[in-house]
């Protein structure tokens, strides 16, 4: 076999010189080709959800299709290797969910101004179809408070539950099938950046207010008061707590709502004391206090008469199976604009608690969340693609929404007791809701005489967890304006309402986001001695200005029509600076070097900005260089011909080699520098 001579190996390894090197990397950069045009980024998008993993163009059509099959119901691929050996522990881990779910359900559906059995409902047809398209394998599924608040502020606004309980039944399936709508679109066009908008300092705020308005709601059942304020703010609630009590009311209810209160808290506490390897079959106790404090109540006010007696108890609940509520989807011009707003708002706290919990311990308590399932996923070693779970948990409301469902996503709380309980598969979550189906076809007769009051003694011991005193400690010490954002969103809801909470909340965090924006940092960099690394001079004392030579650094990832005025007059008064000039040499600035590493895209006017920066540091005899412009940034500035305009010779792969490629320029025209 021929061999290549040694002279011609030798030339190959030979290396560049520096400034040949630096000469061929800005060509790399300017010969790049243009990026993908916005249209086809779309694309590729929605075709990655649609088929994921279908890389190959000579795919055949069939496997395309099994594809997205399996990529739309992940239970065809794992249902194939499901043993049953798993089913032991899902079967437990579901019947332990059920215990809890049941309880809870009700309650939640009595805080959404519900009849109880819609509570229910909720929990049989959701979880079956988050099994069949959800990929989390511990994720509890069902109604949640704040979510269950959220419906019943907002929907009673637009009509009296008292009223017109039909009409406002209506509203909320029409509002739950708007809420899906809303959650498979942001999954399938990967706009999961919407919820970003409601920050993690946001969203704690708004959990601990929501928390406080909550358990000042379940005043009512825990009193015993029958007439009640619709209203949610705290001054309103307490006004009505307070005239109610000058009427007539029954101390009975508030004596047996806080002995099972007492009871659920206390199967907790000893839970978390006794927790560890030696006691850890204990995890059911705090599971299954919320149904032994029903049926024990229930038998209790059932033998001693104590409803008449004044205790309220839940009466008739309906059973059966989920009747079809599809006729009663009000899309009648009258409240369809509503119910889309209020839709809208739903999915997007719903996604808010899905996935803004990535990576969050799992001890963290009481946070409705999807994504706290990629905490669970972590710990088993798979992965969750957050838009497939928002896919899913769209088909999942909009099909609850045709079965007289309202809202439902994942509850923390229930998932790690799923957890606990040794979860293997979402089987589970199928357990759990033919468990409770079973409940409603066969014991809702023996709910009549549940006492409200323990209902909201549940949906209270749920509250403590809500609040994160220490996620707001923490935003404190790192973030002060994060905790304003927090304080905003706390405050708002507590004496405002839940939209007057979200607007403060996400209107704070627009104005950071804009003040950051519209007046970007822009700093001055130096070489730190004895390397190639240009940094902050401010950051690192040690790094020294180059002679004749100044780097700016424009900490933006947009130079947009926001910003760009700003950063070229606040670069422009830099030069302006006389005295600052002279100290760094006696002939003073010869190159302006932009470091565009930041920059992710730039805008018409930052393209203009630009130009006239240039020109007029051109006119005062300074040249303009551009360090390590992004992909978007250079081929606009190629479009625009800045790139003609500048010179190739001053675009530049890294600030090193705009540096070098200066210095050796000077030096050849009249020796003034040196490296």
């Amino acid at each position: 076999m021929a061999t290549k001579p040694a002279e011609a190996f030798t030339m190959e390894l030979q290396p560049f010189d520096a400034a040949t090197a630096a000469s061929e990397r800005a060509k790399w950069l300017l010969s790049s080709p243009a990026p993908p045009a916005p249209w086809r980024q779309v694309y590729t998008s929605v075709k990655e959800s649609v088929l994921p993993g279908s890389k190959s163009r000579q795919q055949p059509r069939r496997s395309k299709i099994l594809v997205f099959v399996e990529g739309l119901f992940p239970i065809l691929k794992w249902g194939r290797n499901y043993k049953a050996t798993k089913f032991k522990n899902d079967l437990l881990a579901g019947l332990t969910l059920a215990s809890l779910c049941i309880p809870q359900s009700i309650g939640y559906a009595n805080l959404a101004k519900l009849d109880p059995q819609y509570g229910l409902y909720t929990s049989v047809v959701p979880p079956l179809i988050y099994a069949m398209m959800g990929s989390s394998r511990e994720l509890a599924i069902g109604p949640v408070a704040v979510v269950s608040l959220l419906l019943s502020a907002m929907v009673s606004k637009v009509v009296d539950p008292a009223a017109d309980p039909a009409l406002y039944r209506r509203i909320i399936f029409t509002v739950t099938f708007f809420t899906g709508a809303f959650q498979a679109l942001f999954g399938v066009f990967r706009l999961g950046f919407l919820i970003d908008f409601l920050s993690h300092a946001a969203v704690i705020g708004f959990m601990g207010g929501a928390a406080i308005v909550i358990g000042l709601q379940q005043l009512k059942g825990l009193l015993g008061i029958s007439h009640f304020t619709s209203k949610t703010d705290v001054i309103s609630v307490l006004g009505a707590v307070v005239e109610a009590l000058h009427h007539q009311w029954y101390p009975l209810n508030f004596v047996l709502g806080c002995s099972f209160l007492i009871f659920i808290l206390a199967t907790r506490f000893i839970v978390l004391k006794v927790q560890g390897r030696r006691y850890k079959k204990v995890f059911w106790l705090p599971a299954v206090a919320p149904l032994f404090s029903v049926v024990l109540s229930t038998f209790i006010v059932y033998l001693t008469k104590a409803d008449k007696h004044g205790v309220k108890i839940v009466k008739h609940l309906k059973g059966g199976l989920n009747p079809v509520s599809v006729h009663q989807l009000d899309f009648g011009a009258q409240h369809v604009g509503e119910a889309a707003k209020i839709g809208l708002i739903c999915a997007l706290i719903a996604l808010t608690l899905l996935l803004l919990l990535l990576g969050v311990s799992v001890c963290i308590c009481g946070q409705e969340a999807i994504a706290v399932g990629r905490s669970f996923a972590s710990i088993k070693g798979y992965h969750l693609d957050g838009n497939k779970e928002m896919v899913a948990m769209g088909c999942m409301n909009i099909v609850g929404s045709f079965t007289s469902c309202y809202t439902a996503t994942g509850s923390f709380s229930r998932t790690a007791v799923n957890f606990s309980a040794g979860c293997e598969t979402v089987v589970s979550n199928i357990v759990m809701s033919i468990t409770v189906l079973i409940s409603l076809l066969l014991f809702t007769k023996l709910l009549y005489y549940t006492p409200l009051a323990i209902l909201a003694s549940i949906i209270l011991s749920a509250l403590p967890g809500l609040i994160d005193i220490n996620g707001a400690y923490n935003i404190w010490k790192v973030d002060k304006l994060d905790f304003l954002v927090s304080l905003g969103a706390f405050f708002g809801v507590l004496f405002g309402s839940i939209e007057i909470g979200l607007l403060v909340a996400v209107g704070i965090s627009f104005g950071k986001i804009i003040l950051l924006s519209i007046k970007p940092s822009t700093e001055e960099l130096g070489r730190l001695p004895g390397t190639d690394i240009f940094c902050s001079i401010n950051q690192f004392p040690v790094a020294t200005k180059i002679p004749g030579i100044i780097i700016i650094q424009i900490n933006s990832g947009t130079l947009c029509f926001a910003n760009a005025n700003f950063i070229r007059e606040r670069i422009l008064k830099w030069l302006s600076d006389e005295n600052e000039i002279k100290e760094s040499n006696k002939a003073g600035v010869r190159v302006m070097i932009l470091d565009m590493t930041n920059v992710m895209n730039v805008d018409t006017t930052g393209i203009h900005a630009m130009e006239e920066l240039h020109k007029k540091l051109i006119s005062r005899g300074i040249e303009l260089a551009v360090a390590n412009p992004r992909w978007e940034m250079i081929s606009k500035m190629k479009a625009a011909k800045v790139v003609e305009k500048m010179g190739s010779d001053w675009i530049f792969q890294s600030v090193g080699d705009a540096v070098e490629a200066s210095l050796r320029r000077k030096m050849n025209v009249n020796g003034l520098y040196a490296c």
